[in-house]
């Protein structure tokens, strides 16, 4: 069973900006396993970027999921779901648009038995 190292509910993002890293204290060191990114925007224009260990597992995707009503459904909303190797996450947001968008994101991490 995974457990959320990073998640929020309408994350405003203000034009052409990145946020900082969305992965913080001690969930940011993890050991080897299996990483799921959750999310949805409010509009197209948001990209995420997950990093490991100083390796890019998702560099810069767009969220191909948007809307501004309903929840997040684990099992729609799924960006993206990869095994790692360990080290330190770094998850970050950016925002592609003119306007502010907000976002629904849930990172979840599963450890290898």
């Amino acid at each position: 069973m995974g457990y959320p190292i990073a998640s929020d509910v309408t994350l405003s993002t203000a034009a052409y900006t990145k946020t900082a890293n969305l992965v913080t204290g001690r969930n940011q060191f993890l050991p080897k396993g299996t990483i799921t990114i959750i999310a949805r925007g409010s509009a197209i224009g948001m990209r995420c970027s997950f990093i490991v260990g100083g390796v890019a597992i998702v560099d810069d995707l767009v969220i191909p999921y948007f809307g501004a009503s309903g929840g997040l459904d684990s099992s729609v909303h799924v960006v993206a779901n990869q095994a790692i190797a360990g080290g330190v996450a770094e998850f970050y947001l950016r925002n592609t648009t003119s306007g502010t968008l907000t976002t629904d994101y849930t990172v979840i991490f599963t450890p290898t038995k």
